[in-house]
């Protein structure tokens, strides 16, 4: 289920310093440590303990591991050892070549890798067993802390290591993702992008290779020199070709980063080249200026040595960039600040997000195929105002990321499609309605819907009002999103939510007796059969009365009403505070409810006798109440069944609630019409 209470109002990006604590104590990384300098005692993390259930949520370890601190595994551990660089990174028995290829990437960057690895760390002097990494999680930097047991396996460490054995800051880093993400296991299979994302807070593109535009080595180049993290990788055309390595000694749905991008002199022409690296710390291209081909036999000294060329078996290679175009399918990367392909001229990019949730019943509608429910969708205003320098059109980058997917693994969950579409805006602040999206076309999207994390792309249009709206593929499919907005030149969103607004009628008098219509004698009659002299009725004859009415009303179809809507519609209409409904206020309530009748007819679209839940934002406002998506959220799980269906009875309960409620906030609120004070007893 996601989370409800959202804080719809967008937010700048945090500040690089702020990283949130997020241990369960409350307690910050120093403080942990320093309890455990004091008590003489290592650190051991009750949050991610050193147990099967963090290795794994569906199978048991299929060897027997022993958990150990590196100076139980090794004589003399190290942090770091040389420098952290991308051969401190190679692949242990997990599926996680996505993430590696995104730590590699990580190493080329040294403020941005002090940023996730805060270098303040050692096993030397002060050393509590206790460690911290930083990473990016929907709009806050989260500061996480562990211990240093680390699973093994004969003295040998079972996931991600160095290829130096007494150097452990890669390993801790594997096991703080993986408590971020809720075990080990929730690492498997991935897309590089995620991981650059959450280790920079920066936007991804892909781009697929053979459909490149003609500069993309122009493109490649900029984005390593602006320290842009990139990944690549060869498609698959079934499981089987997973991990297989092929005739050129390239792996087949493995994740490598790109680490370099050059030319180099050869037979007195330039040739350009691309540097790869592939986690697993061996396995490389074979072919031409591969580590030994003939091709560097001809390239100088001082020229390999100006592109660190070095025929080791440490998973790095050249290769030439034509050969990588033919052999590579797609590209990641990962700008840590959106403007890495645009011209040289560094600019600051504006940013804004906003966070929501798709939820069931109410703002889960799915995407445009869907038109009865995708206009439920969250809808986010965006106001282009200033075209890019020397051009006609606005420049931005849409992100859409589902929040959490991975972590909620263990509970069943997977990655949902996703996607976006963008209107031209027809004015106005309210929610769009479903037949405003029945006429209009979009005037961009997403490329297309697909289960990753984030879905981003760029954009070009002319200045304006557009209104965005993020959706699963699917309807009814819920989780909690982060939409983010990155402009060249400033723009200004905001959600496109209803401002909460009640329209009541006022109290209307009861009709004089000689006045009477046919109806209401009949009613007067049916009355004095069931009250008595006093013409009152309680809940339980009231029940009887409307029940034996409406069940000859032809308009609607339903079930019966039930005895705690009658004690509600008392509440509700009785003036005297006896528990009972005098026949004046029985006619009063009476206009009322046929008017709420034909509201729900009119919104029961099948005849059914239920309406869907997706069309109570439309009923409700029809009846006088404006609810934001939160209210309508809450109202939905009160009151829609298992297929998103609300029956009159139900229908009828939230309206005589929602007419109580205002009723005393309207009493209550004296001078101010947006707030109340209440006392204890209020």
């Amino acid at each position: 289920m996601p989370y409800l209470l959202q804080d719809s109002k967008p937010r700048p990006p945090p500040l690089p310093r702020e990283a949130r604590a997020t241990h369960s104590s409350g307690k910050a990384y120093q403080e942990l440590k320093q309890e455990c300098l004091r008590s003489g005692s290592l650190f051991e993390d009750p949050d991610f303990p050193a147990s099967d259930a963090s290795l794994f949520f569906s199978q048991k370890p299929p060897i027997p591991f022993l958990w150990k601190r590196p100076g139980d595994i090794v004589k003399d551990p190290k942090f770091i050892l040389g420098g952290a660089t991308r051969t401190d990174i190679c692949q242990g028995d997990l599926g996680d070549c996505w993430l590696l290829a995104a730590i590699a990437s990580l190493t080329l960057n040294e403020k941005t890798l002090a940023r996730v690895v805060p270098l303040d760390q050692n096993f030397g002097p002060g050393y509590a067993g206790i460690f911290h990494f930083q990473f990016w999680q929907h709009n806050e930097w989260l500061d996480v802390v562990i211990d240093d047991r680390l699973p093994t396996f004969k003295d040998r460490l079972v996931f991600l290591h160095s290829a130096e054995h007494n150097e452990f800051w890669s390993a801790l880093l594997e096991k703080a993702y993986a408590k971020l993400n809720g075990s080990y296991e929730a690492l498997k299979g991935g897309s590089t992008i995620e991981a650059m994302e959450d280790f920079t807070g920066g936007v991804g593109e892909m781009y697929e290779v053979k459909k490149a535009p003609d500069n993309f080595y122009e493109i490649l180049e900029k984005a390593l020199k602006r320290c842009s993290m990139v990944g690549c990788s060869i498609d698959t055309n079934s499981a089987a070709e997973s991990e297989a390595r092929t005739a050129s000694g390239l792996i087949k749905g493995h994740a490598y980063s790109v680490t370099g991008i050059d030319e180099v002199s050869y037979q007195g022409r330039k040739v350009q080249l691309v540097r790869i690296r592939n986690p697993w710390g061996q396995v490389e291209w074979n072919g031409p200026w591969s580590d030994n081909s003939v091709e560097w036999r001809l390239v100088s000294p001082l020229e390999q040595k100006r592109l660190s060329q070095a025929a080791l078996d440490d998973g790095e290679f050249w290769m030439k960039f034509e050969d990588f175009r033919v052999h590579f399918d797609k590209v990641e990367i990962c700008n840590l600040t959106p403007d890495a392909l645009e011209d040289s001229a560094a600019h600051k990019w504006e940013v804004t997000i906003h966070e929501g949730s798709w939820v069931r019943g109410s703002t889960a509608g799915g995407c445009r195929n869907f038109l009865d429910t995708f206009w439920t969708n969250p809808q986010i205003k965006l106001h282009l105002t200033e075209k890019d320098d020397g051009q006609d059109d606005c420049t931005f980058v849409a992100a859409l990321m589902q929040k959490d997917r991975r972590k909620l693994r263990k509970l069943g969950a997977e990655m949902l499609s996703i996607g976006y579409s963008i209107y031209e805006s027809p004015g106005g602040d309210g929610h769009l309605s479903k037949d405003f999206f029945r006429y209009h076309a979009s005037k961009a999207r997403s490329k297309t819907y697909i289960n990753l994390r984030e879905v981003s792309d760029r954009f070009k249009l002319p200045p304006g009002d557009y209104v965005l709206v993020p959706t699963t593929f699917e309807p009814h499919q819920e989780a909690d999103f982060c939409l983010r907005i990155f402009s060249e030149k400033k723009a200004i969103t905001e959600d496109l939510d209803e401002n909460v607004a009640i329209d009541l009628p006022e109290p209307s008098n009861p009709t004089p007796n000689p006045q009477e219509t046919e109806e209401e004698k009949q009613f007067r009659v049916l009355f004095e059969q069931i009250s008595g002299r006093d013409m009152e009725v309680s809940a339980e004859e009231l029940e009887y009365v409307l029940n034996a009415v409406l069940k000859n009303t032809k308009d609607i179809k339903f079930k019966k009403l039930s005895l705690i809507s009658c004690r509600n519609i008392i509440s509700l209409m009785d003036t005297s505070g006896n528990g009972k409904l005098e026949f004046s206020e029985f006619k009063v309530f009476w206009e009322r409810l046929k008017k709420w009748i034909n509201i729900f007819v009119r919104f029961d679209f099948d005849k059914s006798g239920s309406m869907s839940s997706y069309e109570l934002r439309s009923a409700l406002k029809a009846a006088g109440y404006r609810l934001n998506n939160y209210l309508l959220q809450l109202i939905v799980l009160r009151y829609s069944d298992e297929q998103f269906q609300i029956e009159f009875d139900d229908f009828l309960n939230c309206l005589i609630r929602l007419e109580n409620a205002s009723r005393v906030f309207q009493a209550l609120s004296v001078k101010n019409k947006d707030f109340i004070n209440l006392n204890i007893g209020e």
